[in-house]
């Protein structure tokens, strides 16, 4: 790490387009700063990972954003107790904390809040550093688990001074009670409770694996709990302590604003993850149902002609209705977002792919995007140049070809007659929102 360039281009080159990354930071800079994002950092990150995260933050800080950083100190604390002698204790999966517990916790927070705060600083990042004062903590069973606290309130106004600052904020996850006795706070409690207060517009997860794995130990690149959860947690590999992660993160986005999400990622991901359609963890939202219909008949033809303008910052033709005949339809409950396939000549085409333009950004495309996905085998479309989801596209799709103004995408196809029609019909598709580049043969 030096200076600013180098940490532009190096974070920059893991990113897509300006105008994606712009449309990003526009749409954080509408949040108030105190509410754009908390992170979640555990204890092996700081001892493996420090130069990326530091890395990342310095990146967020420099594009005028400020998170609030909440961390653990798992291994740590595991190595400072065996080094003092002191058996680990852990009841219902907390780390029992006994007097003597509690020194140790309290010495090995506050060495690795500093020391992040330190390595902050050393790159010139501003950070400021909370030991304690921010969790008002209450025992959550003295006799059951010791020095050990729930929290019961929380101080936020050491925190928001420290934004107003452009200071990042680096929250230890220990608590005090109204008598000033210091708990030790399971840092996802701590950091679950700092949201549910602050209701940031992004949470982020920072882990080893870099994102909830699935059977194959493949990321899962979005769950959208309103469709997705009940089937998740009946997955045989959904155990132990991703399913508790799982449970953790769907009760905390019920208690969260619809926009809200929760990301997990590794922190030299983390940027890639805030600021590209493609992301680079898992991105979890609250989300919307899903509908799935097959004609225009049950739908509130108005709202999805605002949302397709809101999308293509284009007027819609008066007579798209009429003149289009769907084959599927996927839209989400609010009309929030949407695809609309056509059959064509035996192949499924994706005539519109639309996010409404304050929806933008909250990973409700990939939700809508998943489903069709795992139901639709085959597919192709076209894209402006100058798309800004264009880099979703090429990542998406098994080939493409480029033209004059417009891409041809497809998934799915295996033989030259299906792609070569895929092609000329999409060369020759009438424009059906007014303003666009007309089709042009994409060999010219």
């Amino acid at each position: 790490m030096s200076d600013l360039h180098s940490t532009f281009v190096r974070l920059l080159s893991n990113l897509a387009s300006p105008k994606e990354i712009h449309l990003y930071l526009k749409r954080f800079s509408q949040v108030d700063a105190s509410r754009f994002a908390v992170v979640k950092v555990g204890g092996a990150i700081l001892e493996e990972q420090l130069d990326a995260l530091v890395s990342s933050l310095d990146f967020l800080q420099q594009v005028g954003l400020t998170p609030i950083v909440v961390h653990g100190a798992g291994p740590q604390l595991d190595r400072a107790f065996l080094e003092a002698g002191i058996e680990k204790r852990t009841v219902d999966g907390l780390r029992h904390t006994g007097p003597e517990g509690l020194a140790v916790v309290r010495k090995v927070f506050q060495r690795e809040n500093l020391r992040l705060v330190e390595a902050l600083q050393a790159e010139g990042v501003r950070a400021t550093s909370f030991q304690s004062g921010v969790f008002e903590a209450d025992f959550l069973d003295r006799e059951r688990y010791g020095l050990v606290g729930r929290v019961v309130g929380i101080d936020s106004s050491g925190i928001r001074s420290a934004i107003a600052v452009g200071s990042i904020p680096v929250v230890a996850s220990l608590g005090e009670t109204a008598g000033g006795q210091i708990l030790n706070v399971n840092a996802d409690w701590a950091t679950s409770e700092l949201v549910k207060r602050l209701q940031p517009y992004r949470i982020i997860f920072l882990t080893g694996t870099g994102g909830i794995l699935d059977a194959d130990g493949r990321i899962i690149e979005s769950i959208n709990l309103s469709t997705e959860y009940e089937d998740l947690m009946r997955q045989p590999w959904i155990h132990s302590g991703m399913r508790v992660k799982l449970e953790q993160i769907h009760d905390l986005l019920l208690d969260l604003p619809l926009s809200s999400s929760l990301s997990v990622t590794r922190p030299g991901e983390m940027a890639k993850e805030l600021f590209t359609h493609r992301g680079s963890g898992t991105l979890v939202r609250r989300g919307e149902r899903i509908r799935t219909l097959d004609s225009w008949d049950d739908l509130d033809l108005e709202r999805l002609r605002h949302l397709i303008e809101s999308s293509f910052g284009r007027r819609l033709r008066d007579d798209y209705f009429e003149s289009v005949e769907p084959y599927r339809i996927y839209i989400t409950e609010h009309y929030r977002a949407a695809i609309i396939l056509t059959m064509e000549d035996g192949l499924p085409y994706m005539d519109k792919f639309s996010v409404l333009e304050e929806a933008q950004g909250e990973g409700l495309g990939r939700a809508v995007w998943q489903i069709m996905r795992n139901e639709i085998p085959r597919l192709f479309w076209r894209s402006r140049d100058g798309n800004i989801i264009n880099e979703f596209y090429f990542a998406n799709a098994d080939g493409s070809l480029k033209g004059r103004g417009w891409t041809v995408f497809w998934y799915g196809l295996t033989t030259w007659e299906s792609l070569r029609f895929a092609v000329e019909h999409s060369r020759s598709r009438p424009v059906t929102v007014e303003g666009g580049p007309e089709p042009v043969t994409p060999s010219q």
